[in-house]
């Protein structure tokens, strides 16, 4: 399973790339506003392409770039300038009747599409038969409902595997390890997560304390 960033900001992504185990990013209009809230700037299209743009190079994989518009034909307007931005743009399309209609188009343009805020397995077939290249449930917002979101992934996968759809599956809204852990083990393909979740993989305090213990009984002997 690839492991992703959920976010805009740039240092958080330089961090983690350095780690040698980021495939890609996500963003959405939320986490790029969040980066440019406060700066006085306005947040022009060409700011955020050229933000985007660095973010691409940063992490050298795909980058999923969501659009603000609602109607099919302007989705596929703006889902065509972000394409265009750099080779490893891909464009974040809602599950919608709308949102359906421009990953068909667009797809069938030889854009990459991601189709996100599922929460279905029905919503993921759908967004597979219009063409996408990834579907992105949202397995935290489902268990903010009190459902299971770690069985809305297995269906999603399930269903994709037994009809033998050419499409990846993002786990997304993921907020904690344990999420990351069962997506692996349901066979997700991507794990895409806030960079306090990411570095929250890694930590384990038996794993400080060992390092503690191995570090002092150097000190003892240590020429």
């Amino acid at each position: 399973m690839e492991l992703y960033l959920d976010t805009a900001n740039l240092e958080e992504i330089r961090e983690i790339a350095a780690w040698g185990v980021l495939s890609g990013v996500t963003t959405n209009p939320t986490l790029v506003v969040k980066e440019y809230a406060g700066r006085g700037a306005k947040l022009t299209e060409e700011v955020l392409f050229a933000h985007l743009r660095t973010i691409c190079e940063v992490a050298k994989g795909p980058v999923s770039a969501e659009v603000t518009a609602l109607e099919a034909g302007a989705m596929v307007e703006e889902g065509l300038r972000l394409a265009a931005i750099h080779p490893h743009i891909v464009v974040k399309l809602p599950t919608t009747e709308e949102g359906l209609k421009a990953c068909k188009r667009l797809s069938t343009q030889g854009v990459k599409v991601n189709m996100t805020l599922i929460f279905s397995a029905n919503q993921a077939l759908l967004a597979a038969r219009a063409g996408a290249a990834y579907v992105s449930p949202f397995l935290g917002r489902v268990d903010d409902i009190s459902w299971d979101g770690g069985e809305l992934l297995r269906e999603i996968v399930e269903l994709i595997q037994v009809q033998n759809l050419p499409v990846k599956v993002i786990a997304a809204s993921i907020r904690h390890p344990r999420h990351v852990t069962e997506a692996a083990l349901l066979g997700a393909d991507i794990a895409t997560m806030p960079y306090t979740v990411f570095k929250q993989l890694l930590k384990h305090p038996l794993t400080d304390i060992g390092l503690r213990r191995f570090m002092e009984d150097w000190e003892k002997v240590k020429p």
